[in-house]
This record gives C-alpha cells, sequence and structure tokens, in this order.
C-alpha cells in the first residue's frame, strides 16, 4: 500500500510539473520580420546622375540593335507597357521626348537600360523584375530608334499617330481628264 501511495504521489508531481511548465502564455509576434521578396521589390537607384561623368558601361547585346524583329517588338512592348502614357510616342508628355538629341542621361543602349530597369528620380519608375530584360533590351532598341540612332534598315516604320498629314494644297488633284497634277491656273 505504501508503494502504491508513494507511486501515486510521483506520478501526481509529474502531472504537475508538466502542467506548470505547459502553462506558459502563447507568444504573439506583433511585426513580422521582413522576408526575402520584401527586399526584391526596393527601388534601386543608380549612381548616375545628369551631367556626370558616365561610369563603364557593362557590354551591350548587339543582337537586340542589328534584328528589325527584336525592334519591331521593342515598339509592340512600348505600347503594351504604356510607356505612351508618359512618353507619347517618342514626342514626349510628362515623361521627357525621345525622338531628338537631347537625353539627360545618355543615349548609349546601357544607359537606357539602366534607365528602364533602376528607374530615375523624378518620375521615371523602376521596372526591375516586372519585365523580363531581354524585353527591357527590345524596348531599349525600339526607344534608339525614335531618335534615329540605329539603321534605317533595322528601324520600325513610324505608327499613324507621329505620321504627318498631308496639307489640302499639296495633294494632287483630278483634272477634268483625268491626269493628275496641278490644275490650270484660270484665265
Amino acid at each position: 500500500m505504501r508503494t502504491q501511495s508513494a507511486l501515486l504521489a510521483g506520478l501526481i508531481g509529474v502531472v504537475v510539473a508538466g502542467v506548470g511548465v505547459s502553462c506558459r502564455r502563447e507568444d504573439r509576434i506583433l511585426r513580422q520580420p521582413p522576408t526575402a521578396s520584401a527586399t526584391l521589390n526596393t527601388v534601386q537607384m543608380s549612381g548616375l546622375n545628369a551631367g556626370a561623368n558616365p561610369a563603364p558601361q557593362p557590354p551591350v547585346p548587339n543582337i537586340y540593335e542589328e534584328s528589325a524583329y527584336a525592334t519591331s517588338e521593342g515598339q509592340r512592348l512600348y505600347e503594351q507597357y504604356n510607356c505612351v502614357g508618359c512618353h507619347a510616342h517618342g514626342g514626349g508628355g510628362m515623361g521627357p521626348a525621345l525622338m531628338d538629341e537631347n537625353w539627360i542621361y545618355g543615349s548609349d543602349p546601357a544607359n537606357v537600360f539602366a534607365t528602364i530597369m533602376q528607374g530615375r528620380p523624378n518620375g521615371m519608375p523602376s521596372f526591375r523584375n516586372r519585365i523580363p530584360e531581354y524585353q527591357v533590351w527590345e524596348i531599349t532598341a525600339y526607344v534608339r530608334s525614335l531618335s534615329g540612332l540605329l539603321p534605317k534598315d533595322v528601324a520600325p516604320s513610324r505608327s499613324d499617330e507621329m505620321n504627318v498629314k498631308p496639307s489640302e494644297s499639296s495633294t494632287p488633284r483630278q483634272t477634268p481628264t483625268g491626269i493628275t497634277g496641278t490644275p490650270e491656273p484660270k484665265r
């Protein structure tokens, strides 16, 4: 009987000790530590500044600037990623014009690529991890073609938005005989 009561007392002691240890409060983490993916969405600014000496640029894959197909794909992507919303069809708008020789951060392919990927202060957003690199190179080729920096046989034809419509005085007129040309002056 004594062994049974000693055994029962020991068992009760173990149960009480187990309950005491397991009765602590639940840990609540009110602020989660940043995950690895949270650091991927940060905006990275370039060391390029307007008017500063350019840093050495990485080699440029010329395959995109030598291919008419890649340049026309860049034109399609320029529309689809809504570059038109800020830069219009190259003539500028909220963003700078892309059809002239005045480039704030440089017109080299690596500079245009860096501008698209990293963004620029006061307006140009970063498209890093949003657009695949090969598509950024295609857009770069198209953007450079807007200002005539690519050979004519590679540059895509202009779309209707940028074509100049002929004025009424420069269009050929029909003469009574059906031959096109300018009408004879009236006497």
